[in-house]
């Protein structure tokens, strides 16, 4: 495995949902990370089909991806399939959230 992938999700891990206090990692938005030269592939779904950041995500993901050294070009595709929910996110997330 290519070992920029840890570096992009360790840097996905520093971007938050403005609406909620988790990072987009470990609220388990993140569907696939994925390297093809020095191409990234992200493949990620929201909280929901309307939300009214998606904007802000997309554009923070693709910085954070962009970050990592050798990266030139970053793709963000949005899916809803599977639909977010809960049981998605990390256990440290659904604690910090208070869903147990």
């Amino acid at each position: 495995m290519d070992k920029r992938i840890d570096l992009i999700i360790n840097n996905l891990k520093e971007v938050y949902d403005p609406e909620i206090p988790v990072n987009v990692y470990d609220l388990g938005l993140i569907y696939n990370v994925d390297i093809d030269e020095n191409n990234v592939n992200i493949v990620m779904t929201l909280t929901a089909p309307g939300c009214p950041v998606v904007d802000i995500l997309v554009d923070d993901i693709t910085a954070a991806a962009r970050a990592v050294d050798g990266i030139e070009n970053v793709n963000v595709e949005l899916t809803f399939d599977p639909p977010w929910d809960k049981s998605m996110m990390s256990e440290e997330a659904r604690l910090e959230l208070g869903f147990f």
